[in-house]
């Protein structure tokens, strides 16, 4: 019977409180105007909007791409906080390192991001019809009929 508590104890020696409690990832909704941008990160494609993701934790910041032919890419920074229910680790430096190393310390602050998408201003280039190169007056004439 003396085994139940000690193997409770070191479940919670070993374990990281926020990792437990809260897990390890967060489900954030995407929302593009217009819709049917692919969302990336890390250049691996996750969903194309408006979707839902579970995204991973992480103590570094988490950089997202809103990408959609003919407008520009727009690139975000995921908003995060400290994760309050890390305190519950208190001296325990093991527990403290499991939530650092899973994330868990750290929590998506935003749920939902709606990105406004510009378009491409890319000029349009337009091939001339005719040229007429004058080479006694040293002069090029480009002809262009739209």
């Amino acid at each position: 019977m003396k085994k139940i508590p000690l193997l409770l104890v070191s479940i919670i020696l070993m374990s990281g409180c926020a990792t437990i409690f809260t897990g390890t990832k967060d489900r954030i909704t995407f929302n593009s105007n217009p819709s049917g941008a692919i969302i990336y990160k890390d250049g691996v494609e996750l969903c194309t909007t408006p979707c839902t993701y579970k995204v991973k934790r992480s103590i570094n910041d988490t950089d997202i791409e809103f990408k959609l032919d003919g407008y520009q890419t727009r690139v975000i920074t995921l908003d995060k906080e400290f994760n309050v229910i890390s305190i519950i680790n208190l001296g325990n430096l093991l527990g403290w390192g499991i939530d650092a190393l899973s994330g868990a310390v750290m929590k998506y602050d935003r749920k939902t991001y709606d990105i406004t998408l510009s378009p491409n201003k890319t000029a349009s280039i337009l091939e001339p019809s005719r040229i007429n190169i004058d080479t006694q007056k040293n002069t090029v004439e480009l002809i262009v009929q739209e």
